[in-house]
């Protein structure tokens, strides 16, 4: 049998999907449906959701209320605007 992945495993996951993807946001149905597809995931909405919140405490990920009420999650963008370069 398996070991189900911690709530810090799934947090790393989740900003690895992020940092391959930087302009992705979705509802926590959708990260899990597609940035988490793997079956043990699935099972593990509320320790996903735990997840979503520690990163949202520690500045690594924001949360945006929908005018439907809906809550996605995106990555923190450091400043007002992401500038490359010096």
């Amino acid at each position: 049998m398996e070991e189900e992945a911690s709530v810090g495993e799934i947090a790393r996951t989740i900003l690895n999907y992020l940092r391959k993807n930087p302009e992705a946001q979705d509802t926590l149905e959708g990260i899990v449906q597609w940035w988490l597809p793997d079956a043990q995931h699935q099972r593990r909405t509320g320790s996903i959701k735990e997840a979503l919140d520690h990163l949202s405490a520690v500045g690594l990920i924001s949360e945006h209320k929908g005018k439907d009420g809906q809550v996605s999650y995106r990555v923190m963008r450091e400043g007002r605007e992401t500038q490359t370069g010096s």
